[in-house]
């Protein structure tokens, strides 16, 4: 703070007047110092402590190498939650008849701090790390027969601590992987070399806001139309696009002139009238795009909140769409109406959060039911639930049985669900009203086990904030990995 001193004497009203017309000239700010505002300049972008870094070109990046091989074991995750982005295991992933006394662990290795999930293919387990040490994005392709590293893409980015930094899972074909970082790159690479084959700075080229636990979006891959097409939604400029995998050409924007921000849910893929339409839920509503050329077909402005939107979509049939989330949002299911192109939202009914709603996970869809943990922050908080579609709860863990925001996934018409906390992993039957607790057992010593779980070939993959584990589900009596080259 500037003090002033006014001396008087005899030269006093002279000097009083003087610093009065100094002080108004100062507060005018033309006799301010010069103070040059620090802003991001072009290559940078503001971190997580007030600074700027200097922005790394999206075409480099450093390959490294394993000694590690893909193995020669079935198995297919290539996605989040799976190969009908639905947490249904595929035919051949099942649990035995008779329920294992212990799940015998194949492997388990250290990870950077986050709850980002795996996605398998090929005999590879493939996971976007974070090296805190050096300060890389690390998009890692393991073996999945023992964990070992067969190599790995890195490149600089700053990422400050915040309940852990990489959230997402890749996508993979037998040719490519797709990824998404925390502060938004996105980068395309070979799936068996890890060649890259191009990148995209969504804050920079699109003006992405970083969501405020970094991204959590899992990108998708889809086929329709053609070759294999990676869908995006930098909730910027544009809301959502298409580009080409393999020549990183961006083939058709979504505009968004509401302004809506990226948030952590994922793009889901439904089919309405045989029109094939991609669903994004943003912070502040959910809008539904034309696989063909990202049109805007509908959009529902009365759901979500400013705050996070965590859990995705889920494609009930081809006419309902069930929304939830946590933050007081509770769930709601809506309807579309009319033809393609000119379609009507219609909310059937909503639930409050005590009811039946998820904070993080994306409820399971299982016999034309629903299921998910109840959000924190009311009165049955952590309790695995069910719920009809029409709205009724049927069904709901109990007191005892508190998985806080862990993950569940099916496995063989089993509901595997982890208690994010403990580190104990529950079988149940989902039944509705007859749902029914079958076994229990300890896989983790950690906490914040909340990266959603991925299954393939009678094996489990899951985490905590620090360790990710392999368990051999298939109830076989000697796990035997097997080493080579697995197509």
């Amino acid at each position: 703070m500037r003090k002033y001193i006014i001396v008087f004497g005899l030269a006093a009203p002279v000097v009083l007047v003087a610093q009065i017309a100094l002080m108004a000239y100062w507060l005018s700010g033309f006799g301010a110092p010069a103070i040059e505002r620090r802003v991001p300049h072009a290559g940078e972008r503001p971190t997580d402590d007030g600074s700027t870094e200097t922005l790394v070109a999206v075409n480099t990046g450093t390959l490294v190498s394993g000694q590690a091989k893909p193995a020669r074991l079935p198995g297919l995750w290539p996605q989040f939650r799976g190969p009908g982005r639905d947490a249904s295991s595929p035919p051949g992933a099942t649990l035995p008849a008779k329920l294992p006394g212990e799940l015998p662990v194949l492997w388990k290795i250290t990870v950077g701090e986050g709850h980002a999930g795996v996605a398998i293919r090929n005999g590879r387990v493939y996971i976007h790390d974070y090296d805190r040490e050096r300060s890389e994005d690390a998009i890692r392709c393991l073996s999945l027969a023992d964990g070992g590293e067969i190599w790995r893409w890195t490149y600089h980015v700053k990422v400050k601590r915040n309940h852990g930094m990489s959230r997402t899972v890749p996508a993979v074909t037998d040719k490519y992987l797709l990824a998404l970082g925390p502060k938004c790159h996105v980068t395309c690479l070979d799936a068996n070399t890890g060649e890259r084959k191009w990148a995209i700075d969504l804050v920079r080229e699109h003006g992405t806001t970083v969501p405020p636990w970094y991204a959590g979006q899992c990108p998708l891959i889809d086929d329709w139309g053609e070759g294999d097409t990676a869908i995006i939604a930098p909730g910027a400029d544009p809301m959502i696009m298409a580009v080409g995998l393999e020549s990183g050409d961006i083939l058709w924007k979504t505009p968004n002139p509401g302004g809506w921000k990226m948030s952590h849910t994922s793009i889901m893929p439904m089919d309405y009238r045989g029109e094939r339409q991609y669903i994004y839920a943003a912070l502040r509503g959910v809008i539904g795009v034309r696989a063909s050329d990202g049109a805007v077909r509908w959009r529902h402005d009365g759901w979500g909140n400013k705050i996070s939107a965590v859990p995705s979509p889920v494609v009930i049939d081809e006419n309902r769409v069930f929304l939830s989330g946590g933050y007081n949002a509770g769930c709601s299911m809506i309807r579309l109406k009319g033809e393609p192109g000119a379609m009507e939202i219609e909310e059937l009914w909503r639930q409050k959060p005590n009811v039946f709603g998820s904070e993080q996970h994306t409820p399971v869809l299982h016999n034309r039911l629903l299921y998910s943990v109840i959000p924190p922050n009311t009165a049955h908080a952590g309790q695995l639930a069910c719920i009809d579609p029409d709205g009724k709860r049927l069904w709901a863990s109990g007191a005892q049985l508190r998985f806080g925001l862990g993950p569940y996934t099916l496995v063989g018409g089993r509901l595997l669900v982890l208690d994010d906390r403990g580190g104990d992993l529950h079988a149940f039957r989902p039944a509705g009203a007859r749902t029914e607790h079958l076994a229990e057992w300890h896989v983790l010593d950690g906490h914040d086990a909340w990266a959603p779980i991925a299954v393939g070939g009678g094996l489990i993959i899951f985490r905590d904030l620090t360790q990710l584990v392999c368990l051999d589900i298939s109830g076989r009596s000697t796990p035997a990995p097997a080493v080579g080259e697995g197509r």
